[in-house]
């Protein structure tokens, strides 16, 4: 594509030390390009990070598909679960099908109160769920008896209990009857297990319990508040969304985790985007200065241009000269910026504590993030494509001085000379 002497006198003009301003405004250009592929790439792999973690988090937590029922409680949800099992569509993508019973109470101990979410749930259900990635402290899930509860790491130094330490549970949504008005339900149980998830929401305000605790607490006996199914694959919710309304009788409801979270999930969607147009303009801007600084060069290098035209240097040449020494530019900046980029968003999260240490500031609170460690997740098609579009853009910068360059008449130029 390139004859050898059009490289040789490209990467000379690229490598000339006595330029003058104009090669102060080429190594702008290759900063700028490789500073916005690194920030578009640590960007764009953080986005991702939240998006997978917080997804995998909250979807994972709360099933794939829900099935509700209009009147609020399921009452023959094993039979139910049974005939769910027996059709094939959902037995090929389903790993697991669970019923939750859930409530809202108001937690307290220690002089301490807080709002939570109680969720009833068989424990050997509840293990299979947070085995990947979720602590444990104090009793094993599987030793969790009746009336004993499993709540978060966060929502334990809140109230300030311990193992073994009591904690009432309010609820004013099954209060008790009595002559003088209703009284809410109050209820003692001990903590005997903790769990950290690394999600604030879950590990500050979840309680989880047996089903059979749950039932008698809520007041919904041999009854549950939804059923929650885990498939295989989280993208493939439709067909099995599709037999179970056809499955279930009327008065059931059917919903799938893009509905449940349909407003988080178009956030994170929406932010991703706009992040990604924010962030282009870096290399844009930097893209300019390769125009910026090229147009100089023609200038400063009009009579070597005049001279090698009428050595018989074709204008096509002149043009390939140009644009091979602008688009070398945008080559080395997108490769130091694909390099740096990758690096960083692989450390990112020991960069942040490290400033988080210099500073003695909290760079990434949990209660507002949602996480307690910044996640990353390289796509190498996104790590591509960013590096890939920075040298497009350094391409069509050159095209304008290229084709200046090609136009110059060199008769002019030497009669000025």
């Amino acid at each position: 594509m390139f004859s050898k002497l059009e490289r040789k006198i490209a990467f000379r003009y690229l490598a000339a030390k006595r330029r003058g301003f104009g090669s102060v405004i080429s190594w702008v250009s290759l900063i700028g390009i490789m500073l916005g592929v690194a920030t578009l790439i640590v960007v764009m792999s953080v986005m991702g990070g939240f998006h997978d973690t917080l997804l995998s988090r909250i979807v994972g937590m709360n099933g794939h598909v829900v099935v509700y029922h209009q009147d609020g409680a399921i009452s023959d949800y094993d039979f139910l679960i049974d005939k769910m099992k027996q059709n094939k569509v959902v037995a090929a993508n389903a790993v697991g099908i669970v019923p939750i019973a859930e409530g809202q109470v108001m937690a307290t101990a220690n002089g301490n109160n807080t709002g939570a979410m109680v969720r009833g749930i068989r424990m050997s259900d509840l293990a299979a769920k947070v085995e990947n990635g979720t602590k444990i402290y104090g009793k094993s899930l599987d030793k969790i008896s009746d009336g004993e509860l499993v709540i978060g790491a966060s929502l334990a130094r809140a109230l300030r209990v311990t193992m073994g330490d009591n904690v009432s549970l309010v609820s004013a949504n099954n209060a008790t009857p009595t002559p003088f008005g209703s009284m809410p339900r109050i209820m003692s149980y001990p903590v005997m297990s903790s769990f950290f998830m690394g999600m604030y929401e879950y590990d500050s305000g979840y309680i989880f319990m047996p089903l059979e605790t749950a039932q008698k607490y809520l007041n919904i006996p041999a009854a549950v508040t939804h059923i929650d199914l885990f498939l295989k694959n989280p993208e493939d919710t439709t067909d099995v969304a599709r037999a179970l309304t056809t499955l279930l009788p009327d008065g059931f409801v059917v919903r799938d985790w893009r509905e449940l979270n349909r407003g988080f999930v178009g956030a994170l969607q929406v932010e991703s985007n706009v992040m990604f147009l924010i962030l282009m303009l870096i290399i844009i801007v930097a893209a300019f200065n390769i125009v910026s600084s090229l147009v100089m060069l023609v200038k400063d290098k009009s009579k070597d241009i005049a001279v090698l035209r009428t050595f018989g240097v074709s204008r096509r040449s002149m043009m390939k000269i140009f644009i091979l020494s602008g688009t070398s530019i945008g080559i080395l900046g997108a490769v130091f910026g694909t390099v740096l980029g990758v690096v960083i968003a692989i450390y990112i999260e020991p960069i942040r504590q490290f400033f988080q240490w210099a500073t003695g500031r909290d760079l990434f609170p949990a209660e507002l993030y949602y996480l307690s460690e910044l996640p990353s997740k390289l796509v190498f098609s996104d790590v591509v494509g960013i590096a890939l579009i920075a040298v497009l853009l350094a391409f069509l910068a050159t095209l304008y001085p290229a084709w200046k360059a090609a136009s110059t008449d060199p008769v002019e130029v030497l009669r000025n000379e």
